[in-house]
């Protein structure tokens, strides 16, 4: 069983200009490969039922995967030097990155649904990268060590339980500060029950006016924390508006703004899994009705539905219940 523990990071000045520097470097080179995806996909491809009698006829190259396009790296740094500074997983990574996301585009995820036409990255939104493998022991105390960077501070909230590895270790720039992510593989993780109490099992039913409602008549206010900060959001947002644009004064804005949003998101995801360990607490199965969120967030009903956030509820109920041993699904799966 996979989980993830995140941590605050608290790294020096040098060290910030440094990360930044990585993700700059890192995002001109998915946004590169990308790039020579597309350029292949548009001049390989043709419409069966609308083939131009004059075209354009490229030269003949293979298709660019994910192993023809990891093996332009050691070209790269020869090009490039500054690249070798950065660890060679972490760049690898950023070339299967770019293979799921094409992937996704063209053949549709494991269940057959397709995503939208990729973008190319701005700076701004390039804000992670993973070391796909580390070594037992890199952290040691309230300190991190990574591969070709160095030992970095981690606020370490809550302690790694016995028995826990370290799989992989992402680090992400958020808008208050830089957080680690541990990916974290549990071997011992209980089995689901397999007999269960009758009287410990009951549905759920989310909604608008109230939260969720049980089987039981038990309900669970909605909190409507977009709704609370919207005022204050306001402000800030013509803040942002009334600045010229490039100027420090309005990076400072949008950085405010952003800190604004992610306090109401993570006071979100508190209420979510406090709710989904008030539930698992008391039940042992615990079934909700399939919803179509997507659709729901296309309606006239969309700030109030994002507000809620349902998705993101049920998703951390049936985390929360593998690892109990315990089963929280959809009615289509019982």
């Amino acid at each position: 069983m996979r989980t993830a523990y995140q941590y605050k990071l608290r790294p020096t000045k040098q060290q910030i200009i440094e990360l930044d520097r990585w993700l700059s470097m890192l995002c001109s080179q998915y946004n590169y490969l990308l790039a020579d995806r597309f350029t292949w996909y548009e001049q390989n491809r043709s419409p069966i039922n609308a083939c131009p009698l004059v075209c354009y006829l490229p030269e003949l190259r293979e298709n660019p995967d994910y192993y023809s396009q990891k093996k332009t790296l050691p070209q790269l740094k020869k090009t490039h030097p500054w690249y070798s500074e950065i660890y060679s997983q972490v760049i690898q990574d950023v070339v299967k990155r770019v293979k799921v996301t094409f992937d996704r585009f063209l053949k549709g995820d494991s269940n057959g649904r397709r995503s939208g036409k990729p973008r190319f990255k701005c700076r701004n939104r390039y804000r992670t990268f993973t070391y796909p493998q580390v070594k037992e022991g890199c952290l040691q105390g309230n300190l991190i060590k990574l591969p070709m960077f160095g030992k970095v501070k981690v606020v370490l909230h809550r302690a790694i339980p016995d028995g826990f590895q370290i799989k992989t270790v992402s680090v992400t720039k958020k808008a208050d500060g830089y957080y680690l992510t541990l990916s974290l593989e549990d071997k011992t993780v209980p089995e689901i029950k397999p007999d269960f109490d009758p009287d410990s099992i009951t549905g759920i039913d989310v909604g608008l006016k109230e939260f969720l409602t049980t089987s039981e008549g038990e309900t669970v206010a909605i909190p409507q924390y977009y709704r609370k900060a919207q005022k204050r959001l306001r402000v800030v947002q013509k803040r942002v508006s009334r600045r010229k644009k490039g100027s420090n004064r309005r990076r400072k804005a949008v950085k405010q703004l952003g800190k604004c949003h992610k306090k109401v998101a993570d006071k979100r995801k508190d209420f979510h899994f406090k709710t989904a360990n008030w539930l698992l607490s008391k039940y042992d199965v615990i079934a909700h009705e399939d919803l179509n969120v997507k659709g729901l967030a296309r309606t006239r009903l969309a700030k109030s539905v994002l507000d809620a956030g349902w998705s993101s509820f049920l998703s951390i109920l049936a985390n929360k219940a593998e690892n109990a041993g315990k089963v929280g699904c959809s009615s289509k799966c019982l």
